[in-house]
């Protein structure tokens, strides 16, 4: 499965982004999937999950009630509104699908079967 990630970039403390996750020619609504985010000399930490059928959704405690996730199975695609943007929310941002669902799983890094390229959202103060 290959995921393209888009939707990055330089925003302001206080700003909004939309990231987009696709999954072309792919049985899209199979897969879990996840955002995940990776700062320099940091660990890979989850930021937000949402089950196959999108019925289901889980967020770190970091992003609760900014972030947003959602699918849409007919475009293939999973989304990450951003809201109330911070400088800490700096990262390089990362889709994957699972091909396990429900949260305990799709919490867990090593839950994850496939990964995008990651996309570079900058919090400026």
């Amino acid at each position: 499965v290959q995921l393209q990630a888009s939707g990055g970039g330089l925003v302001q403390a206080g700003g909004s982004l939309t990231l987009s996750c696709a999954a072309p020619g792919h049985t899209f609504s199979s897969y879990g999937m996840g955002w995940f985010r990776q700062a320099p000399g940091r660990e890979r930490e989850f930021v937000g999950c949402i089950t196959r059928s999108g019925s289901v959704t889980d967020y770190a405690d970091s992003v609760k009630g900014r972030f947003t996730i959602s699918r849409d199975n007919a475009k293939n695609t999973v989304y990450l509104q951003m809201n109330s943007l911070k400088p800490e929310d700096t990262s390089l941002y990362y889709c994957a699908a699972s091909e396990r669902d429900g949260s305990y799983y799709l919490t867990q890094t090593v839950f994850y079967d496939y990964w995008g390229q990651g996309t570079q959202v900058t919090v400026s103060s």
